[in-house]
């Protein structure tokens, strides 16, 4: 799924990681200060790690090392569930919509690995 490309920001899935970064960059804005170095930190960090991940493994060669990374992004794309979850459920903010977009890029993380494996 990467073979037609020239650089991983043509890549859908990393298009719409990246634009999830942002939402939770902009999301850990409003978090209590006391959170600056436990959930914000934790949050920001998974979700960053979703992209790096797809970019790291775009200039992989063999299928089995790209697909390694994108496993290794799906893993953080569900770390990241779990604190949207988890700041919702503490009353910090509505993560609805977050949690929508977060799903759609692992939708597509899973059907990236799947094809790379074929």
């Amino acid at each position: 799924m990467t073979e037609n490309t020239t650089s991983f920001r043509q890549l859908v899935v990393w298009q719409k990681a990246h634009a999830f970064v942002l939402a939770v960059y902009r999301l850990t804005e409003c978090f209590p200060p006391d959170e600056r170095f436990g959930l914000t930190s934790q949050l920001k960090r998974a979700a960053v790690s979703i992209a790096a991940n797809v970019v790291e493994g775009y200039r992989k060669r063999g299928p089995a090392d790209k697909a390694r990374f994108f496993n290794i992004a799906q893993g953080s794309a569900d770390e990241c569930l779990y604190y949207l979850i988890l700041v919702s459920d503490l009353d910090i903010a509505d993560t609805q919509t977050l949690q929508e977009q977060l799903d759609e890029v692992s939708r597509l993380l899973h059907a990236y690995g799947a094809a790379i494996l074929r």
